[in-house]
Protein backbone atom coordinates (compact mmCIF):
# COMPACT_ATOMS: atom_id res chain seq x y z
CA UNK A 1 0.00 0.00 0.00
CA UNK A 2 1.40 3.54 -0.42
CA UNK A 3 1.84 5.82 2.25
CA UNK A 4 2.49 8.86 2.89
CA UNK A 5 6.16 8.43 3.31
CA UNK A 6 6.12 7.30 -0.09
CA UNK A 7 5.36 10.06 -1.74
CA UNK A 8 7.25 12.42 0.71
CA UNK A 9 10.50 10.34 -0.83
CA UNK A 10 9.27 10.80 -4.45
CA UNK A 11 8.68 14.47 -4.02
CA UNK A 12 11.87 14.67 -2.05
CA UNK A 13 10.36 16.53 0.80
CA UNK A 14 8.96 16.14 4.47
CA UNK A 15 6.09 14.40 5.21
CA UNK A 16 5.13 17.12 7.34
CA UNK A 17 5.16 18.93 3.53
CA UNK A 18 2.99 16.39 1.79
CA UNK A 19 0.49 16.09 4.74
CA UNK A 20 0.25 20.13 4.43
CA UNK A 21 -0.32 20.25 0.64
CA UNK A 22 -2.90 17.50 1.00
CA UNK A 23 -4.96 18.93 3.72
CA UNK A 24 -4.57 22.53 1.94
CA UNK A 25 -3.09 24.30 5.06
CA UNK A 26 -0.58 26.33 3.16
CA UNK A 27 3.31 27.13 4.29
CA UNK A 28 4.44 25.97 0.72
CA UNK A 29 5.31 27.40 -2.56
CA UNK A 30 3.72 26.49 -5.12
CA UNK A 31 6.90 24.48 -6.72
CA UNK A 32 6.39 22.11 -3.94
CA UNK A 33 2.56 22.08 -4.32
CA UNK A 34 3.12 20.63 -7.93
CA UNK A 35 5.78 17.95 -6.92
CA UNK A 36 3.60 16.52 -3.94
CA UNK A 37 0.78 16.47 -6.35
CA UNK A 38 2.69 14.31 -9.26
CA UNK A 39 3.88 12.05 -7.10
CA UNK A 40 0.34 11.58 -5.21
CA UNK A 41 -1.05 10.88 -9.01
CA UNK A 42 1.91 8.79 -10.36
CA UNK A 43 2.09 6.96 -7.12
CA UNK A 44 -1.52 6.58 -7.04
CA UNK A 45 -1.52 7.65 -3.09
CA UNK A 46 -5.49 7.84 -1.25
CA UNK A 47 -4.93 9.68 1.31
CA UNK A 48 -6.72 7.88 5.09
CA UNK A 49 -9.95 9.86 6.02
CA UNK A 50 -9.31 9.42 9.34
CA UNK A 51 -6.02 10.63 9.47
CA UNK A 52 -6.58 13.45 8.04
CA UNK A 53 -9.59 14.57 10.13
CA UNK A 54 -7.02 14.32 12.79
CA UNK A 55 -5.13 17.18 11.46
CA UNK A 56 -7.61 19.46 10.19
CA UNK A 57 -9.77 18.71 13.32
CA UNK A 58 -12.89 17.87 10.64
CA UNK A 59 -13.80 14.79 9.00
CA UNK A 60 -16.16 16.53 6.42
CA UNK A 61 -18.96 14.62 7.20
CA UNK A 62 -22.35 15.55 8.13
CA UNK A 63 -25.13 13.63 10.55
CA UNK A 64 -28.45 13.75 9.33
CA UNK A 65 -31.15 12.42 11.80
CA UNK A 66 -34.68 10.99 10.48
CA UNK A 67 -37.80 9.98 12.01
CA UNK A 68 -38.53 7.25 9.10
CA UNK A 69 -36.34 6.88 6.81
CA UNK A 70 -38.90 4.82 4.35
CA UNK A 71 -41.43 7.92 4.03
CA UNK A 72 -41.44 9.85 0.30
CA UNK A 73 -40.23 13.14 2.92
CA UNK A 74 -37.11 11.65 3.97
CA UNK A 75 -36.22 10.58 0.60
CA UNK A 76 -36.93 14.34 -1.14
CA UNK A 77 -35.15 16.13 1.71
CA UNK A 78 -32.54 13.73 1.84
CA UNK A 79 -31.69 14.51 -2.34
CA UNK A 80 -30.99 18.13 -1.33
CA UNK A 81 -29.13 17.67 1.59
CA UNK A 82 -27.18 14.99 -1.07
CA UNK A 83 -26.94 17.14 -3.42
CA UNK A 84 -25.42 20.01 -1.25
CA UNK A 85 -23.10 17.80 0.18
CA UNK A 86 -21.61 16.52 -2.56
CA UNK A 87 -20.87 19.91 -4.24
CA UNK A 88 -19.27 21.33 -0.68
CA UNK A 89 -17.29 17.88 -0.49
CA UNK A 90 -19.12 16.10 2.24
CA UNK A 91 -20.35 12.92 3.14
CA UNK A 92 -23.68 12.09 4.67
CA UNK A 93 -24.33 9.61 7.51
CA UNK A 94 -28.34 8.95 7.93
CA UNK A 95 -29.56 7.34 11.41
CA UNK A 96 -32.94 6.59 12.20
CA UNK A 97 -34.79 7.32 15.28
CA UNK A 98 -38.38 5.81 15.16
CA UNK A 99 -39.63 9.14 16.97
CA UNK A 100 -38.43 7.24 20.30
CA UNK A 101 -36.46 9.61 22.66
CA UNK A 102 -34.12 6.75 23.50
CA UNK A 103 -33.03 5.92 20.16
CA UNK A 104 -32.62 9.97 19.08
CA UNK A 105 -30.71 10.25 22.05
CA UNK A 106 -28.35 7.34 20.72
CA UNK A 107 -28.81 8.37 17.13
CA UNK A 108 -26.78 11.97 18.40
CA UNK A 109 -23.97 10.70 20.57
CA UNK A 110 -23.08 7.82 17.81
CA UNK A 111 -22.91 10.29 15.18
CA UNK A 112 -20.66 12.93 17.40
CA UNK A 113 -18.58 9.71 18.81
CA UNK A 114 -17.91 9.55 15.12
CA UNK A 115 -16.98 13.28 15.20
CA UNK A 116 -19.31 14.47 12.33
CA UNK A 117 -18.54 17.82 11.86
CA UNK A 118 -22.96 18.83 12.34
CA UNK A 119 -26.17 17.34 12.09
CA UNK A 120 -29.44 18.26 10.38
CA UNK A 121 -32.35 17.19 12.47
CA UNK A 122 -35.51 16.80 10.24
CA UNK A 123 -39.51 16.14 10.61
CA UNK A 124 -39.22 15.47 14.40
CA UNK A 125 -39.82 17.19 17.80
CA UNK A 126 -36.24 17.59 19.94
CA UNK A 127 -36.80 17.25 23.69
CA UNK A 128 -34.92 18.83 26.42
CA UNK A 129 -32.06 16.32 27.14
CA UNK A 130 -31.39 16.04 23.61
CA UNK A 131 -31.35 19.95 23.23
CA UNK A 132 -28.96 20.24 26.56
CA UNK A 133 -26.76 17.39 24.93
CA UNK A 134 -26.07 19.09 22.03
CA UNK A 135 -25.23 22.56 23.52
CA UNK A 136 -22.57 20.95 25.68
CA UNK A 137 -20.93 19.41 22.85
CA UNK A 138 -20.64 22.33 20.69
CA UNK A 139 -21.91 20.65 17.90
CA UNK A 140 -23.47 22.58 14.91
CA UNK A 141 -27.00 21.88 14.41
CA UNK A 142 -29.94 22.94 11.92
CA UNK A 143 -33.27 21.49 12.35
CA UNK A 144 -35.27 20.80 8.75
CA UNK A 145 -38.47 20.56 8.77
CA UNK A 146 -38.99 21.11 12.56
CA UNK A 147 -37.30 23.40 15.11
CA UNK A 148 -36.47 23.58 18.94
CA UNK A 149 -38.50 25.74 21.25
CA UNK A 150 -35.68 28.10 21.56
CA UNK A 151 -33.83 30.35 19.12
CA UNK A 152 -30.04 28.82 19.71
CA UNK A 153 -30.68 26.07 16.88
CA UNK A 154 -31.29 27.90 13.13
CA UNK A 155 -34.24 26.20 11.20
CA UNK A 156 -35.67 25.42 7.70
CA UNK A 157 -39.42 25.29 7.66
CA UNK A 158 -42.91 26.30 5.94
CA UNK A 159 -45.20 28.60 7.72
CA UNK A 160 -47.60 25.83 8.41
CA UNK A 161 -50.08 28.07 10.25
CA UNK A 162 -50.16 29.88 6.94
CA UNK A 163 -50.13 26.80 4.86
CA UNK A 164 -52.92 25.17 6.05
CA UNK A 165 -54.91 28.91 6.36
CA UNK A 166 -54.10 28.88 2.30
CA UNK A 167 -55.55 25.42 2.18
CA UNK A 168 -58.35 26.22 3.83
CA UNK A 169 -58.91 29.04 1.77
CA UNK A 170 -58.55 27.31 -1.00
CA UNK A 171 -61.34 24.74 -0.58
CA UNK A 172 -63.92 27.55 0.25
CA UNK A 173 -62.76 28.95 -2.76
CA UNK A 174 -63.72 26.31 -4.37
CA UNK A 175 -67.32 26.24 -3.46
CA UNK A 176 -66.87 23.94 -0.59
CA UNK A 177 -68.65 24.71 2.57
CA UNK A 178 -68.73 20.89 4.01
CA UNK A 179 -65.46 20.27 4.75
CA UNK A 180 -62.89 18.10 7.35
CA UNK A 181 -60.00 17.64 8.51
CA UNK A 182 -57.26 14.24 9.06
CA UNK A 183 -54.77 15.94 11.36
CA UNK A 184 -51.39 14.44 12.40
CA UNK A 185 -50.68 14.43 16.04
CA UNK A 186 -52.61 16.71 17.82
CA UNK A 187 -49.80 17.12 20.93
CA UNK A 188 -47.22 18.10 17.94
CA UNK A 189 -46.38 21.86 18.84
CA UNK A 190 -44.15 22.24 15.30
CA UNK A 191 -46.30 21.15 12.78
CA UNK A 192 -49.17 19.04 13.99
CA UNK A 193 -50.85 21.70 16.32
CA UNK A 194 -50.27 24.87 13.28
CA UNK A 195 -51.59 23.29 10.79
CA UNK A 196 -55.25 22.15 12.86
CA UNK A 197 -55.15 26.20 13.99
CA UNK A 198 -54.42 27.14 10.61
CA UNK A 199 -57.02 25.53 9.02
CA UNK A 200 -59.40 26.01 11.80
CA UNK A 201 -59.03 29.83 12.02
CA UNK A 202 -59.23 29.69 7.85
CA UNK A 203 -62.42 28.23 7.83
CA UNK A 204 -63.58 30.68 10.55
CA UNK A 205 -62.64 33.65 8.39
CA UNK A 206 -64.52 32.58 5.61
CA UNK A 207 -67.75 32.41 8.08
CA UNK A 208 -67.51 28.59 8.40
CA UNK A 209 -67.73 26.76 11.43
CA UNK A 210 -65.88 23.31 11.86
CA UNK A 211 -66.50 21.13 15.40
CA UNK A 212 -64.64 18.03 17.06
CA UNK A 213 -66.33 15.68 14.51
CA UNK A 214 -65.21 17.08 11.92
CA UNK A 215 -61.13 16.73 12.47
CA UNK A 216 -59.80 13.42 13.70
CA UNK A 217 -55.90 12.75 14.24
CA UNK A 218 -53.07 10.40 13.67
CA UNK A 219 -50.86 9.38 15.81
CA UNK A 220 -48.05 10.42 12.78
CA UNK A 221 -48.53 11.46 9.42
CA UNK A 222 -48.81 7.64 7.29
CA UNK A 223 -50.46 6.25 5.05
CA UNK A 224 -52.12 3.72 7.74
CA UNK A 225 -53.49 6.56 9.72
CA UNK A 226 -54.78 8.73 6.45
CA UNK A 227 -55.92 5.56 5.51
CA UNK A 228 -57.77 4.44 8.94
CA UNK A 229 -58.70 8.16 9.95
CA UNK A 230 -60.05 9.24 6.86
CA UNK A 231 -62.68 6.10 7.56
CA UNK A 232 -63.85 6.79 10.47
CA UNK A 233 -63.83 10.81 9.81
CA UNK A 234 -66.40 9.62 6.37
CA UNK A 235 -68.32 7.66 8.68
CA UNK A 236 -69.56 10.36 11.19
CA UNK A 237 -70.16 12.86 8.46
CA UNK A 238 -71.24 11.51 4.95
CA UNK A 239 -72.03 14.82 4.26
CA UNK A 240 -68.46 16.15 3.81
CA UNK A 241 -67.58 17.28 0.31
CA UNK A 242 -63.77 18.36 0.99
CA UNK A 243 -61.10 17.07 3.36
CA UNK A 244 -57.49 18.47 4.03
CA UNK A 245 -55.21 15.36 4.80
CA UNK A 246 -52.31 16.93 6.55
CA UNK A 247 -49.74 14.64 4.15
CA UNK A 248 -49.61 13.17 1.38
CA UNK A 249 -48.78 10.15 2.84
CA UNK A 250 -52.02 10.24 4.59
CA UNK A 251 -53.83 11.75 1.23
CA UNK A 252 -52.67 8.34 -0.26
CA UNK A 253 -54.11 6.21 2.86
CA UNK A 254 -57.68 8.39 2.14
CA UNK A 255 -57.42 7.85 -1.51
CA UNK A 256 -57.64 3.80 -0.48
CA UNK A 257 -60.01 4.05 1.94
CA UNK A 258 -62.27 5.91 -0.23
CA UNK A 259 -61.69 2.80 -2.67
CA UNK A 260 -62.82 0.81 -0.21
CA UNK A 261 -65.79 2.64 1.30
CA UNK A 262 -67.26 3.38 -2.77
CA UNK A 263 -66.48 7.02 -2.34
CA UNK A 264 -65.82 8.63 -5.65
CA UNK A 265 -62.86 11.28 -5.67
CA UNK A 266 -63.26 13.72 -6.78
CA UNK A 267 -66.99 13.22 -7.65
CA UNK A 268 -68.10 12.72 -4.05
CA UNK A 269 -65.47 14.01 -2.11
CA UNK A 270 -62.38 16.28 -2.79
CA UNK A 271 -59.01 15.65 -1.38
CA UNK A 272 -56.05 17.79 -0.62
CA UNK A 273 -52.86 16.76 0.78
CA UNK A 274 -49.66 18.65 2.29
CA UNK A 275 -46.05 18.16 1.12
CA UNK A 276 -46.07 17.58 -2.86
CA UNK A 277 -43.99 14.46 -2.24
CA UNK A 278 -43.09 12.30 -5.05
CA UNK A 279 -46.22 9.73 -3.92
CA UNK A 280 -48.37 12.96 -4.36
CA UNK A 281 -47.71 12.49 -8.63
CA UNK A 282 -48.63 9.21 -8.43
CA UNK A 283 -51.97 8.97 -7.23
CA UNK A 284 -55.41 7.84 -9.16
CA UNK A 285 -56.63 10.57 -9.30
CA UNK A 286 -53.24 12.55 -8.72
CA UNK A 287 -53.61 14.71 -5.84
CA UNK A 288 -54.09 17.94 -5.30
CA UNK A 289 -51.60 19.46 -2.29
CA UNK A 290 -49.86 21.84 -0.47
CA UNK A 291 -46.30 22.12 -1.73
CA UNK A 292 -43.55 22.34 0.42
CA UNK A 293 -40.26 22.66 -1.60
CA UNK A 294 -38.71 19.50 -0.16
CA UNK A 295 -35.76 18.93 -2.23
CA UNK A 296 -34.62 22.96 -1.25
CA UNK A 297 -35.37 22.99 1.86
CA UNK A 298 -32.67 19.91 1.91
CA UNK A 299 -30.41 21.59 -0.06
CA UNK A 300 -31.04 25.22 2.67
CA UNK A 301 -30.60 23.23 5.61
CA UNK A 302 -27.04 21.04 4.30
CA UNK A 303 -26.12 25.01 2.87
CA UNK A 304 -26.55 26.22 6.29
CA UNK A 305 -25.07 23.72 8.01
CA UNK A 306 -21.59 24.32 6.14
CA UNK A 307 -21.66 27.35 6.41
CA UNK A 308 -21.73 27.21 10.60
CA UNK A 309 -18.65 24.04 9.98
CA UNK A 310 -17.14 26.59 8.11
CA UNK A 311 -18.03 29.26 10.58
CA UNK A 312 -18.97 32.02 7.42
CA UNK A 313 -20.97 34.41 10.08
CA UNK A 314 -24.11 33.87 11.90
CA UNK A 315 -26.80 31.35 10.13
CA UNK A 316 -30.34 32.46 10.56
CA UNK A 317 -33.61 30.33 10.53
CA UNK A 318 -35.23 30.76 7.25
CA UNK A 319 -39.27 30.31 6.29
CA UNK A 320 -39.66 28.56 2.92
CA UNK A 321 -42.44 29.92 0.53
CA UNK A 322 -45.41 27.29 -0.37
CA UNK A 323 -48.04 27.30 -2.94
CA UNK A 324 -51.32 24.86 -3.94
CA UNK A 325 -50.22 22.10 -7.02
CA UNK A 326 -53.81 21.66 -8.27
CA UNK A 327 -53.86 18.01 -9.89
CA UNK A 328 -57.38 15.99 -10.22
CA UNK A 329 -58.27 15.23 -6.36
CA UNK A 330 -60.42 18.34 -5.79
CA UNK A 331 -63.37 19.43 -7.40
CA UNK A 332 -64.85 22.77 -8.09
CA UNK A 333 -68.69 23.04 -6.98
CA UNK A 334 -69.22 26.69 -7.98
Amino acid sequence: MITIHDVAKEAQTSIATVSRVINDLGGYSEATKEKVLKAVESLGYESNAIARSLIVNKTHTIGVVFPNISSMLTYEFLNGIENVAYQKGFSVIVSHTYSKPKRMMESLKNLIEKRVDGIIFASDAVEKEQLEYLKKKKTPVVFLSTKADEESFPYVKVDDYQAAFDVATYLVDKGHTKIGMVAGNPLDLISGVPRIKGFVEGLEQADLSIDNSQITYGADYSFENGRVQFGHLMTKNPQLTAVFLASDEMASGALTMAHEMGIQVPEEVSLIGYDNSLLSRITIPALTTLAQPLVGMGEKACDMLVQMVNKEGQVKSFIMDHHIIERKSVKKLI
